[in-house]
């Protein structure tokens, strides 16, 4: 109800049946079909592998040299955590469809027309914290049962990743107006189902389920994951360490920011270019909360003791990053929807034959992808306050700088064929790639 959830639901009908080319796909990525093959097996066992290396429960090992022993099945399922985390996902789901919150419209699709988005995030984000920490210090919920409930959760999330990836893609196959992702219709099925087939699938006119996963259910869940790592240290020790603190305070930040600026997000090549399968809904749905909490999990399990020297180190390469991812991502996404603003007018830019224009200076002067270096530098002060005594808590900035790696190759692709020669110049001008005079 209200202005702001009017929708022309004829016009949006006529988009959706009107005639536009789905062109095949021509470039593979992920090693194509032998990889989307090995990543919705390898995924899954590098989730379960970062628990099973790490953990207190047989002996307080956290050796990356030792071979875990294999679980019973009994110990990676239950009914319950399947319930919980379904109950979670359509909680965000309900919360999508009834919060107030701005309409904003997306990027111009290949047909020339422009979808419409509910950006109510911050609101949905407000009203989970809320809810979760208030059943907790009812004492309706305890927060704890994540920690103990680790493993059983994360394969209910599993479960619920291939669920919809299965289902986006039979949606996609069986509806032949779908306008499908340029990158995820190669005709190969595994292939289009791992990367995506569909570009914005939608439950009717509104619920536009790529973008609902992309902040809801595992952004927001990795924080009441946190929440779950400090009830379950307080409960063993009676307080909660600095620590962990610091690493609850920098994600809960993380996500907090991502919300409140989600209408950022519509200009994003996930948004923009990418499809809606596998790999997007295991990332959103499991593999971001249950490996980017992974230094939380390890502090409840082996706490550290920060010096203050070393709490003033963590403190500057995270505020450092922000800085610098924020006022990067900023800078773009005002400079798309209004060139004219004062604090992007003065940018110098490229024209390019597409009759639009890339920023040559300002952060986008210093590289190419600057925005992954802030990124990479938050994602190395949410590993710092857990020591040094194994790299197994720095899995994420690892990790991390091969995906940044991968996704700015990914970008460079993308844009040398859609800008051309503008891009061309644009490299030559800005020869750094992701850290300035570095790469």
């Amino acid at each position: 109800g209200g202005p702001q959830r009017q929708f022309d639901s004829q016009r949006y009908k006529q988009a959706i049946m009107a005639p536009f080319d789905n062109p095949k796909t021509t470039h593979y990525e992920f090693m194509g079909v032998p990889g989307s093959l090995l990543m919705p097996v390898g995924l899954p066992f590098m989730t379960y592998a970062l628990y099973y290396w790490c953990n207190s429960e047989d002996g307080g090992s956290c050796d990356i040299t030792r071979i875990p022993q294999l679980p019973s099945l009994g110990t990676l399922y239950t009914h319950e955590a399947l319930f919980v985390v379904l109950a979670w996902f359509f909680f965000q789901a309900i919360l999508y469809v009834a919060l107030p919150g701005p309409v904003h419209r997306g990027m111009k699709l290949r047909d020339g027309t422009a979808l419409e988005y509910d950006c109510n995030g911050l609101a949905a984000f407000w009203v989970s914290i809320i809810t979760v920490l208030g059943l907790h210090f009812t004492s309706i919920i305890n927060l704890a049962y994540i920690y103990h409930h680790f493993i059983p959760l994360a394969t209910g999330s599993i479960i619920l990743s291939f669920g919809l990836s299965f289902f986006l893609y039979f949606k996609a196959v069986t509806n032949p107006h779908a306008m499908l992702a340029e990158g995820g219709n190669s005709g190969h099925p595994t292939y289009d189902f791992f990367i995506g087939h569909e570009l914005n699938p939608r439950l009717g006119s509104r619920f536009d389920l790529k973008f609902f996963c992309e902040l809801r259910p595992g952004l927001i869940g990795w924080v009441v994951i946190c929440f779950g790592m400090m009830a379950a240290q307080f409960e063993q020790q009676g307080s909660v360490s600095l620590a962990l603190l610091l690493v609850t305070a920098f994600q809960f930040w993380y996500v907090l920011d991502a919300m409140m600026s989600e209408p950022a997000i519509l200009t994003t090549m996930d948004i923009c270019m990418d499809g809606f399968g596998f790999m997007l809904a295991y990332g959103d749905l499991t593999w971001v909360p249950f490996t980017y909490s992974l230094q939380a999990r390890y502090l409840v399990a082996f706490p550290q003791v920060l010096s203050w020297p070393h709490v003033a180190l963590i403190l500057g390469v995270q505020f450092l990053g922000y800085y610098i991812f924020r006022g990067a991502n900023g800078q773009k996404d005002q400079f798309k929807r209004d060139p004219t603003h004062p604090s992007v007018k003065h940018l110098e830019t490229i024209q390019t034959a597409r009759g639009t224009k890339l920023i040559a200076s300002g952060w986008w002067g210093l590289a190419r992808h600057i925005n992954y270096f802030g990124d990479l530098l938050m994602a190395t002060a949410w590993s710092l306050p857990c020591g040094f005594a194994t790299p197994i808590p720095y899995f994420y900035p690892i990790y991390f700088a091969v995906l940044l790696w991968h996704r700015e190759r990914r970008d460079e692709h993308k844009c040398s064929a859609k800008y051309g020669a503008a891009w061309e110049e644009y490299c030559k001008k800005v020869p750094y790639r992701i850290i300035p005079y570095v790469y």
